[in-house]
């Protein structure tokens, strides 16, 4: 038996093949990727297979647990790649009516070789929980069957990720390709230019140290360093050279190694206005320092000056003698939103008018407004990434808040966040909701509340299952009526502690007494005060309330549109 660490680049046609026979430990997580890793990487492949006739896509890395004479393979790293693949090739060999299926049903399940005793076999196996959910629907390919589930009755988040990115994928893959002879084509270079590294070890052990190596954050070099090497390089004099090189290690320090490395990235953003395409380095030495061929000049009155706006934006500590509590305010606010792409804008705007603090709370205010929609409509990253490179194309232009086009909502964007608000709230993904309910929350404590709650649990006032004999069941007779408000906004409420199955579903006053008052029998938030000072919890309230909440969003995020 080989003991050897092995090494090799591969294509998808290989990878897919009865070489590797996947299996996913039960001791992973499960699978976590959502539609916006899957359409960035859907995307990603589309743009290259458009745009790159010859070169080759590489798709990262994975590290199996696998002896080099057996095709068994336990992966300790690449799961989500490996099942995100898996969905697109079911896709792949499903759309225009399953015309390329037989072309493509091979690298989603091994026909199985009598001769070479192969066992016919999915490629890749999921955790126990969740292997005969995969199997059934992608690798059996009952996508149809897949997409009419009820995502709120399956049983855990990996599989209504497993749901959610199959529909996105088929969307996109019947968008992109009209015929089943493109689509082929598109088959082709994913499964001969599209590349991965699989990396084998034979035991547990050397497979996690080389998962720790791969991974590890440590004080391995980082871009920055060579960066820096490129920059420092070249300030002539010992002492000018250490008096920069001073500098440097001073605003790593303050942002510390990770926050240093994301200045770098939020500045190839500010210059690229665009995705990256290439390594960090490779970006940086491409649009920015061409930019700045003085490194002085470039350290002084670049590298700086952004270090202190990003620290300012992380840790919402902007100071001026007016508007800073509102500015700070306001990025507090963003920094709740579940990703950062809004911060290259935020970065620029902040270098260029740090001394103009009323323009800066009217620029955050709507720099907010423009995240929530996108954060709360669910707006995937290609498209974040496009609108905010656009914005600072705006900004780098001068233009006055009023005429940034980027920085504004159109009424089909304004339409879809009014419609998104309207909807069944308690199903967006956790962060997407917990933010929604507490800046609702602030909206009606005016700004006067803060937030910082240890735990926090988004709770239902009418519960989602309702017993006949109860109280609920004669203020809400129509079960088709429950259904329909059990999860809109005007029925959640946020608590700071946790989840009570058995409080869940008491009686309204019994439920206000005991689990939504605080200790000292009221709640920290207004939302659940509201909720509160009621004596009934009827269809007519919860539609006034419904009301009244969206008013407040409306108002508050200003989504009015134009009167017609």
């Amino acid at each position: 038996m080989s003991k050897k660490i092995s090494g090799a680049e591969y294509p998808l046609s290989k990878i897919f093949s009865s070489e590797f026979e996947y299996v996913i430990p039960s001791y992973q997580r499960p699978y976590a990727w959502t539609v916006d890793q899957a359409s960035e990487l859907f995307d990603d492949l589309k743009s290259f297979y458009e745009t790159e006739d010859e070169e080759g896509y590489f798709l990262g890395s994975i590290v199996l647990i696998k002896n080099e004479d057996r095709p068994f393979a336990e992966v300790i790293d690449g799961q989500q790649r490996l099942t995100t693949l898996t969905i697109l090739f079911s896709v792949l060999s499903s759309v225009h009516d399953g015309a390329n299926k037989d072309e493509l049903k091979g690298y989603v399940v091994e026909p199985g070789k009598k001769a070479e005793k192969i066992d016919p076999k999915p490629r890749l196996t999921l955790r126990e929980r969740d292997k005969a959910f995969f199997r059934k629907y992608v690798q059996e390919f009952r996508l149809d069957e897949l997409a009419e589930l009820d995502e709120s009755a399956l049983e855990n988040e990996a599989r209504a990720n497993i749901l959610r990115n199959a529909v996105h994928l088929r969307k996109s893959v019947e968008a992109a390709f009209n015929t089943p002879e493109e689509l082929l084509e598109f088959a082709s270079f994913l499964l001969t230019r599209c590349f991965l590294v699989a990396v084998s070890t034979p035991n547990e052990a050397s497979a996690f140290r080389v998962f720790s190596v791969m991974n590890s954050r440590g004080l391995d070099l980082q871009p920055t360093d060579i960066i820096k090497a490129d920059i420092i390089g070249k300030i002539m004099g010992e002492e000018d050279r250490q008096e920069y090189n001073d500098k440097w290690e001073e605003m790593e320090v303050e942002l510390t190694r990770d926050g240093f490395r994301d200045l770098f990235t939020y500045l190839r953003m500010i210059y690229a206005k665009e995705k990256a395409k290439r390594t960090l380095l490779e970006e940086f030495r491409l649009h920015v320092l061409p930019d700045n061929p003085d490194p002085r000049e470039f350290i002084d009155d670049v590298l700086e000056p952004y270090a202190d706006a990003l620290e300012d934006i992380r840790k919402a500590s902007y100071t001026a003698v007016s508007h800073a509590e509102t500015v700070n305010f306001y990025i507090t606010w963003l920094n709740r939103i579940d990703n950062s792409d809004w911060i290259p804008p935020a970065m620029l705007f902040l270098k260029k008018h740090k001394n103009s603090p009323a323009l800066l709370a009217d620029f955050f205010q709507r720099l907010e407004r423009l995240a929530a929609y996108m954060h709360v409509c669910r707006i995937y990253v290609n498209e974040r990434i496009e609108i905010f490179g656009n914005l600072i194309a705006e900004i780098e232009e001068g233009k006055e808040l009023d005429d940034m086009d980027w920085l504004h909502l159109d009424e089909d964007e304004m339409e879809l966040f009014r419609d998104t608000l309207d909807g069944n709230v308690y199903e967006f993904t956790p962060r997407r909701r917990n933010y929604l309910l507490l800046r609702l929350d602030s909206f009606i404590a005016d700004g006067a509340a803060t937030y910082d709650p240890k735990i926090l649990t988004i709770e239902h006032v009418l519960p989602q299952t309702v017993d006949d004999d109860s109280e609920w069941a004669k203020w809400w007779p129509d079960g088709d009526q429950r259904k329909a408000w059990v999860h809109r906004l005007a029925n959640l409420v946020p608590l700071n502690k946790k989840k009570n199955s058995a409080a869940q579903n008491y009686d309204f006053d019994k439920k206000c007494d005991t689990y939504f008052k605080g200790k000292s029998d009221v709640s920290s938030y207004a939302l659940t005060s509201q909720v509160l000072s009621k004596k009934k919890w009827t269809p007519a309230i919860l539609q006034a309330r419904q009301e009244q909440l969206l008013d407040v969003l409306i108002e508050n995020w200003e989504l009015e549109g134009d009167e017609e």
